[in-house]
């Protein structure tokens, strides 16, 4: 045995006949890579979390690409999910690509600042982080740093197939995907969307779409809503486009209804209602529908 090897092996035998213990490895996902990325145009640093598919090793083969916000949830989610029915159900693989929150933020600071479209008309909203006032309404900006930067180094690092790339979003994550969907619909071509936060800002994003039907005559874009069916105003309240009183099932209805009134001829929406969903447990379930509502089938 070599005198390192020897040394670390007489340590580890001592520290166990003392009682001393050492600390658990901790646990990593296969095939999966972190890499940091500099948003400069925001001067802020992000990372990219990157799942490969199990095959990725074997051939040529480019890949359909999952882009996910709030990935310090939902990477892992979305990474699992889309393993999964690519065994058992027959879908095809996918890149999953995590966008995390920006380095020295917290997630609360972070995706309120970059998902949301404006700063609140109305708020009273407090800072999380201390020394700090809540930052809003950049979302326009972190979608440009997606599509300049983050679509570069996916296309240069890995075999992704950026003519099929699918957005993926929930709550103040669905809004950056319409604000995305309402302004460049093409940057994605498939867009799963959960819970929308339609009350936000007394509800800019009806405006929105408003304004973007009075000016175009098509909205070339796959989108995928979904929805927990307890996402309501409970009963005796009056339904308002405010946090407190936002009955975000009707509003998400609403919000597809005046989508689809105007015969887009590029535009195809699927709504689902997951009846025993509620806010904070449906984004598995639309994730894996709004999967299956875009990804081929051998099956």
């Amino acid at each position: 045995m070599k005198p390192v090897a020897l040394l670390l092996a007489l340590c580890c035998l001592f520290n166990t006949a003392h009682g001393a213990t050492v600390a658990p490895a901790a646990y990593a996902l296969p095939n999966t890579e972190v890499r940091d990325i500099r948003a400069q145009a925001l001067q802020r640093d992000y990372q990219l979390f990157v799942a490969l598919p199990d095959s990725y090793r074997e051939g040529s083969k480019r890949y359909p690409v999952v882009f996910v916000v709030d990935a310090d949830y939902s990477f892992a989610v979305v990474r699992n999910i889309a393993q999964r029915l690519a065994k058992h159900a027959g879908l095809e693989e996918v890149i999953v690509v995590g966008l995390s929150y920006a380095r020295g933020d917290s997630g609360v600071y972070s995706r309120r600042r970059d998902y949301t479209p404006t700063t609140p008309r109305k708020h009273d909203y407090r800072s999380d982080m201390p020394g700090r006032q809540p930052a809003f309404g950049e979302a326009a900006g972190y979608a440009k740093f997606i599509s300049s930067v983050v679509f570069p180094v996916i296309a240069s690092q890995y075999r992704a197939n950026m003519g099929r790339k699918i957005f993926v979003g929930h709550s103040y994550g669905s809004l950056l995907g319409l604000q995305i969907m309402l302004t460049e619909p093409r940057t994605f071509e498939h867009y799963i969307l959960g819970s929308p936060s339609l009350w936000y800002d007394a509800g800019i994003m009806f405006e929105r779409e408003q304004a973007y039907a009075s000016t175009h005559k098509d909205l070339p874009a796959s989108v995928f809503f979904g929805i927990g069916g307890l996402e309501r105003l409970p009963a005796g309240k009056k339904r308002s486009r405010s946090e407190e009183n936002a009955d975000m099932l009707a509003d998400l209805k609403e919000f597809n209804q005046k989508l689809t009134a105007h015969k887009f001829p590029g535009l195809s929406t699927r709504l689902r209602v997951f009846d025993d969903e509620d806010h904070a447990s449906v984004f598995p379930m639309v994730l894996t529908h709004g999967l299956r509502a875009y990804l081929k089938s051998s099956r």
